[in-house]
């Protein structure tokens, strides 16, 4: 199985467990964090969104530096802003990965901020870790936050606690 086709198929998966979660994100609580150095609700909801958009940055391009202008996501007011948000993203990584080739997947990307590199890995390796492990983790940040808020909780993986008392 050619790579792009592994991660084609996560990504239907991994998909549609962020879309779950960010249906539940309650906009009246937007700027509620759980601690002083925590991102705010808003913000990590939109983070989680936005990181899909990391496909294609790591797919289309040798490196990400810091130091040069990095397209600005859009202002998400509401939920229906944020899911807009991630289906454009997520649309964008479907074509991405269809049309990408095991060799593709191979060559190196760099992250860095003009001459201090931070990484340089191949492009499989980045996109594993920095961008589908790291969605999970922030996810399951989220999932926390919406504990915290009593927002009941869908099944990613199986059914929640909270799908078990409905």
């Amino acid at each position: 199985m050619p790579i792009n086709q592994a991660f084609l198929a996560e990504l239907t998966v991994e998909g549609e467990n962020t879309r779950k979660m960010l249906s539940r994100v309650p906009f009246e609580h937007a700027t509620w964090k759980p601690h002083e150095k925590s991102m705010d609700l808003q913000s990590l909801a939109k983070h989680v969104a936005e990181m899909w958009s990391w496909v294609g940055v790591t797919l289309t391009q040798d490196e990400l530096d810091f130091a040069k202008p990095y397209p600005m996501p859009p202002e998400i007011k509401t939920n229906e802003d944020l899911m807009d948000f991630l289906e454009k993203n997520l649309a964008n990584a479907k074509e991405v990965l269809a049309k990408t080739t095991d060799e593709t997947m191979g060559t190196n990307w760099t992250m860095r901020t003009g001459e201090k590199i931070y990484f340089t890995m191949p492009k499989v390796v980045v996109l594993r870790s920095m961008v589908f492990n790291h969605i999970i983790h922030h996810r399951a940040q989220l999932g926390v936050y919406l504990r915290m808020l009593n927002v009941p909780l869908p099944g990613l993986y199986g059914p929640s606690a909270d799908d078990m008392n409905m």
